[in-house]
């Protein structure tokens, strides 16, 4: 069973490097271990090291409607 929760400033930090994110939005699945080609980030790249003005690539959604993946 997945769960989610909301992001922000303070339980990003909270969040381990390789959860997955995913797009509120669209849901659209940000996973660090593959990147995102569409903005050219290398795979290894944890969500919280993602510029503040990266956006999904799939519906152009902001960081900020992203939330953790919890598949544990």
């Amino acid at each position: 069973m997945s769960t989610f929760e909301r992001i922000g400033t303070e339980t990003s930090a909270a969040s381990d490097a390789a959860d997955r994110f995913e797009c509120g939005i669209c849901w659209h699945v940000y996973d660090p271990q593959e990147g995102d080609p569409v903005a050219q980030v290398a795979p290894g790249t944890p969500f919280e090291a993602l510029s503040a003005q990266w956006t999904c690539p799939t519906c152009d959604a902001p960081k900020h409607k992203f939330l953790i993946l919890n598949e544990r």
